[in-house]
């Protein structure tokens, strides 16, 4: 089957939603207009498209495999990375002087989506490479930055995220891989780490291994982790390669889902010591890696948002050629395709509106994120990074437990042939699942959002998005359409009972918190639910608007429609997830433990 970007879709998303004529204003990013968008998506659609997307059900059936410590990928991936990098599509959002592209969030986070939506395995490389850019740039030294970066940024050099022990997972207070201090300022790192994405393979000449761990003397807890850099090979002062480091993969992992992706099992200093250098100060690299974990996470939610698309596409495609039964309306005499078939649009419709009310979600926050990095105004860039924030948890969290409902519905429009593998349909769903687990599973998420993003602030960030809502209920209601009425009356239900669950939150949360975490991924779900619901309605205004005008007809009419579906089908949700939150914690806790 045949795959489409949607890239009009994307570039509704960040010019009538993200405001991308908003981050042209920025200092640094005035080429970067629709028109300059329109291109880098359409050039990056043709190598997904063309190149990557192949690829995908071969990675799925030809795993990377491990043979006397080599990684070799699957077939097909070696090439397909070496012209991602020619097109210098790893450097897209990062700074000029490093040999970037220099673009926006808000334009990356497309191109992001398409990766993913093409091969999600082969996208893990560039997604954790990122995140390893992106921590350099902020804690690196300028000597780090000067031997690693360029590299990086060109997709030279490929990065990893090194956090996960055997007895360390979400709990990093327990990491116990060591530092010890040597007398030219670099270290020695022993110890092992597992679930390591791309940790080994063969399609560049170095990786790049930012890693966790313990100097001699620091303090336990989470306030004696620092950061360095441990690279595959050592780097010369010309800048070539030197030796290979004492940084070895000993094992790679059987997975249900993402088979392509080498996931490693790394041992540091079995020889003698692997050679790391540090970034920034010691005991700071629980603060540095969550540079990395941010990137990340915001890029995982992108994930889920581009599983969704793919799986859509195929479900769509499959149903209006799957001929099964006559039509209930009797729209047509005989069997007809299950296109027709009032529940196979139902399910069609929630996969349809899911995506792009996340693709919605992420495209704004993504412009919010370039706001608060690089706008010349303090308070502009506080306020942004505050909805930032905020909206990380959702975009990860949310998005990627839509993608498994929505890969889910793919497999249930298939019938009993998304059941068996040759469909593809049940790919969706496998690689799916890991995305509510990496990079904090959805409740670590939810945590987050409870606590840091609604408690700490005693819900002032939570409501000032609330207001923000409110007016777009306001804008639906001068509209007076049908569409527009059902949108905000949906809309306002939802905000009232987020309201209400953000009170409870923010006033229970240190007096009661099993009461309230028990809820907190009822509360992500609602919130999420939510905030795509927002950007839903404002985007059915400014389609009320096009279409009024004559532009676009079709794809206008189907905006208006999708979002009238998710006021009516999916924003429903959050009353029901609102009674949970606030009623529910008891029952939740109270079997007691021997029970289970």
């Amino acid at each position: 089957m045949s795959f489409s970007v949607p890239v009009k879709d994307m570039l509704f998303a960040m010019e009538h939603l993200a405001n991308l004529d908003q981050v042209t204003q920025i200092p640094g990013f005035e080429d970067a207009n629709l028109e300059t968008a329109q291109a880098v998506l359409e050039e990056c659609a043709k190598l997904c498209e063309g190149v990557i997307e192949p690829l995908n059900i071969v990675g799925d059936k030809h795993p990377s495999s491990l043979n006397d410590g080599v990684v070799t990928t699957t077939a097909g991936f070696k090439e397909a990375f070496a012209q991602f990098a020619e097109g210098g599509w790893q450097g897209l959002q990062h700074p000029v002087d490093f040999g970037g592209q220099g673009l926006p969030k808000t334009i990356g986070a497309a191109c992001l989506e398409m990766l993913n939506s093409a091969n999600l395995s082969f996208a893990l490389c560039p997604l954790l490479t990122d995140g390893a850019i992106e921590a350099l740039l902020m804690a690196g030294s300028d000597e780090l930055k000067a031997i690693y970066l360029e590299k990086l940024i060109s997709g030279q050099w490929t990065g990893t995220m090194n956090l996960t022990e055997p007895q360390a997972g979400s709990d990093l207070s327990l990491v116990r891989t060591k530092a010890e201090p040597l007398p030219d300022g670099s270290y020695k790192i022993f110890g092992t780490k597992i679930f390591i994405t791309y940790g080994e393979h063969d399609m560049a000449e170095n990786i790049v291994h930012l890693v966790l761990a313990r100097v001699a003397g620091a303090p336990e807890g989470v306030k004696g982790i620092s950061l360095f850099v441990v690279p595959k090979f050592l780097v010369n002062s010309d800048g070539s390669l030197g030796a290979r480091n004492d940084a070895h993969c000993v094992s790679i992992e059987h997975k249900m889902g993402i088979k392509a992706s080498p996931t490693a099992v790394l041992q540091f200093g079995d020889h003698g010591g692997a050679i790391g250098y540090l970034v920034g100060e010691e005991n700071r690299g629980l603060e540095y890696m969550f540079i990395m974990m941010n990137a990340a996470r915001y890029g995982v939610g992108v994930q889920g948002i581009a599983v969704a698309e793919r799986a859509y596409q195929r479900a769509v495609q499959y149903a209006r050629d799957r001929v099964q039964s006559r039509p209930v309306d009797g729209s047509v005499p005989g069997a007809a395709s299950i296109i027709h078939h009032p529940d196979v649009r139902r399910m069609l419709m929630t996969m349809r509106a899911f995506t792009e009310g996340c693709r919605a979600m992420a495209t704004t926050a993504a412009a919010a994120y370039d706001a608060a990095h690089h706008h010349p105004d303090a308070a502009v860039r506080q306020a942004n990074a505050t909805f930032y924030e905020f909206m990380v948890p959702l975009v990860k969290g949310f998005s990627t437990e839509m993608s498994l409902e929505v890969t889910s519905l793919g497999v249930q429009v298939h019938g009993g042939m998304g059941f068996i593998e040759e469909t593809g349909a049940a790919q969706y769903y496998r690689d799916a699942k890991i995305l509510t687990i990496y990079e904090g599973t959805t409740a670590i998420q939810a945590n987050d959002l409870v606590g840091r993003k609604t408690a700490r602030d005693g819900g002032q960030s939570a409501r000032a998005i609330a207001e923000q809502i409110a007016k777009t209920e306001a804008d639906l209601h001068a509209s007076g359409t049908a569409a527009a009425l059902s949108m905000a009356r949906h809309l306002q239900t939802a905000r009232e009972a987020f309201l209400q669950t953000v009170d409870f939150v923010a006033g229970k949360a240190k007096a009661s918190p099993n009461a309230v975490y028990a809820g907190s991924v009822p509360y992500l779900m609602l919130t999420g639910n939510l905030v795509a619901g927002w950007q839903m309605g404002r985007a059915l205004l400014v389609a009320q608007d096009k279409l009024a005008a004559g532009e676009e007809a079709a794809f206008m009419q189907a905006k208006i429609i999708t979002a009238q579906f998710y006021a009516e089908h999916i924003l429903t949700r959050v009353p029901g997830l609102a009674h949970t939150v606030c009623t529910g914690g008891e029952s939740a806790c109270a079997l007691p433990l021997e029970a289970f």
